[in-house]
């Protein structure tokens, strides 16, 4: 038998599997742009329409460890065309829901499919494409999100004029699958036999417990703050520019322009950890400017806010590339590495719901500390990046 491993093209892996995740990333973000109809049709409180979106945070927290361990007994590919079915059946359940509340579960369902891809996106990533050329297909896939968040927010208004709020409902989840067929035809196991064969002779366990070493806490540490901040940026700095005025299409935009100018910086960190060898420093250059870029997103309206906004999307959107790529590095066995999947997106899910629910709390009853605010999120983060230069790996 060859013990030589056959390695599919990594940039055509890539695609297919970034296609996949967007067309993913896009059911998440479809319901934001449309939520005053939905309110409208549905009989929705605020309150309860906004866990239409949060419901995707909260699943996070609650399956991202156990995701992890059925990635490990199923594998990447297999858990993520089941997340291809699971996101189907959400989907049409919400497409017919007739009201509110199995609405919102049907969401829950989809975010079920969402943290299935969230995980084992880059478990896929690691196991289907050559070692050499991990970085840089991980810059190609760690777009997902980026782009779905466009996606939706484009293409939703569009879509739903014309063919309402059930056509929007089953076209996402048709394309979805559709993508699903790509991933299963294209992503190749390089040697099954192989490591099938390696596998049943050496069955090696693995615990959680071995995740709790001071190094990979650091490294935990340091992506938790980096999900902080970023998280603080993306759902108040619309709020902080609408107080100084700024027009409400113009405030979203320069919010969400870092998560555009990461189509550059995210391929870029990612084909320049290949060809350096190292992540570490890349790493360390995004997570040092969260803090300062934060700052400026949260207490400018000049010059300096659009400065802010650039560096953290061409230099801080480096980070979640770099992270991905150094942390089987970090890990240390590689068999540590689907359960370690599902604690480092428990992190990622924890730095969202701090970063969303930490903030208010700076900012005060009146919503007005905004200084106060920034230069706290800029002492977090410079906190995070000395967690990460303590942090031991390449």
């Amino acid at each position: 038998m060859s013990t030589e491993k056959k390695y599919g093209n990594y940039i055509l892996i890539a695609f297919a599997m970034l296609l996949f995740g967007t067309a993913i990333a896009t059911i998440q973000f479809k319901v934001p742009v449309v939520m005053g109809d939905i309110m409208v049709n549905m009989n929705m409180d605020a309150g309860s329409a906004s866990w239409l979106m949060s419901i995707f945070t909260f699943v996070g927290i609650v399956l991202a460890v156990p995701t992890g361990a059925l990635a490990k007994k199923f594998g990447p590919k297999t858990m993520l065309l089941a997340a291809a079915v699971i996101i189907a059946a959400g989907s049409l359940l919400g497409a017919f829901a007739g009201n509110g509340m199995i609405l919102i579960v049907s969401r829950a369902i989809e975010g079920v499919a969402f943290i299935f891809v969230t995980i084992c996106g880059p478990l896929a990533v690691q196991k289907y494409v050559a070692p050499d050329k991990i970085g840089s297909a991980t810059g190609i896939w760690a777009l997902w999100v980026c782009l779905g968040s466009v996606v939706g927010g484009v293409l939703t208004p569009t879509l739903y004029s014309a063919t309402g709020f059930v056509g929007v409902w089953v076209i996402y989840a048709a394309a979805a699958v559709v993508f699903a067929i790509v991933v299963a035809v294209i992503v190749k196991d390089p040697g099954k036999a192989l490591e099938e064969a390696t596998e049943a002779a050496v069955e090696e366990k693995v615990s959680y417990t071995e995740l709790v070493k001071p190094n990979i806490l650091l490294f935990f540490f340091a992506f938790l703050v980096f999900n902080l901040t970023l998280m603080a940026v993306l759902n108040f700095g619309p709020t902080f520019l609408q107080q100084q005025g700024v027009d409400p299409t113009l405030s979203g935009f320069i919010s969400t322009l870092p998560m555009l100018l990461a189509v550059i910086s995210s391929p870029l960190f990612g084909t320049l950890s290949d060809k350096l060898g190292r992540c570490k420093p890349l790493y360390l250059a995004a997570l040092f400017v969260m803090g300062p870029c934060t700052f400026l997103l949260l207490t400018q309206t000049g010059p300096l806010l659009w400065v802010g906004a650039i560096v953290m999307g061409l230099v801080g959107l480096g980070g979640p590339v770099m992270c991905l790529t150094s942390y089987i590095n970090v890990l240390g066995r590689p068999e540590l590495m689907s359960i370690g999947m599902g604690v480092l997106m428990l992190v990622q899910s924890l730095g969202q719901f701090l970063g969303s629910w930490l903030t208010p709390i700076l900012l005060g009853p009146d919503m007005t500390a905004w200084m106060t605010t920034g230069i706290v999120m800029c002492v977090i983060g410079f906190i995070g990046t000395a967690a990460l230069a303590l942090c031991k790996f390449k």
